[in-house]
């Protein structure tokens, strides 16, 4: 994994030619962007569904196959309730005007997580949502939702483990390992964004970020623009990726 810290802010040269196929962005910044300007937290978040609705929009027009994003980690559960509802009920509405749109758009979405402790509801339009992404074709939004790298890691090792005692001899090579994850048959991310000025994963995507390009931003994500997306493919860009080789 390389480091990137980008903390001044410019257009970035871009060859729409040789994307990346696979964007993941950790969504931070969203209580620091409110409290800026003497807002509630709820209301970073409302911004922040906001941005996410433009930078998906827009990697999807320039051809990006596959953005993941992190939208609520197994450990947000630790925050204030009435924060936690906020976030809830911006999912819902985001997934109500996603389903209106889908048809159109031919964006397929698919969910990381456990969705089980989930809020009916809500539980409901993602079922609604990921039945409606197998008719399409085109790209692909990946929601990452109670979310946490190293629980999606356990989960997949005793599935390993299972199909291990009833004979699969192969049950733990990296290949029949990645078919366990929530990312089973998506190609890993080329490059992690995160915005918000913090240098750390945060248990997001950690098996499949085995390899990936890392970059940070001051930015906070209420702030992120397409100039900062075409900042980061552009830098991107000019990484040579050796995967362990010369």
């Amino acid at each position: 994994m390389r480091l990137f810290r980008k903390i001044k802010k410019e257009a970035g040269e871009v060859d729409f030619g040789n994307l990346p196929r696979h964007i993941a962005i950790i969504m931070d910044g969203n209580g620091r962007w409110a409290k800026k300007r003497g807002l509630p937290r709820t209301a970073g978040h409302a911004e922040g569904a906001e941005t996410f609705r433009t930078i998906a929009t827009y990697c999807k027009d320039i051809g990006i196959e596959y953005l993941t994003v992190y939208a609520f980690s197994t450990e947000n559960w630790k925050r204030p309730p009435d924060e936690v509802s906020a976030i809830m009920n911006l999912l819902e509405k985001y997934l109500y005007e996603a389903i209106e749109r889908m048809e159109r758009d031919r964006v397929k979405m698919k969910f990381f997580g456990d969705i089980e402790p989930l809020p009916p509801k809500l539980k409901k339009l993602i079922e609604r949502t990921s039945e409606i992404s197998t008719h399409y074709k085109g790209c692909q939004v990946n929601i990452c939702l109670n979310y946490g790298g190293r629980d999606e890691i356990l989960r997949a090792a005793k599935r390993c483990a299972e199909n291990y005692a009833k004979g699969d001899s192969a049950a733990f090579s990296d290949e029949a390992f990645s078919k366990h994850l929530w990312s089973a048959d998506i190609p890993d991310p080329d490059i992690i964004i995160r915005p918000g000025g913090e240098m750390r994963l945060s248990n997001f995507l950690l098996w499949q970020s085995a390899y990936s390009e890392l970059y940070f931003t001051e930015t906070l994500w209420p702030d992120f623009s397409k100039v900062d997306i075409d900042n980061a493919i552009s830098w991107f860009q000019h990484r040579e990726r050796r995967y362990g080789g010369v």
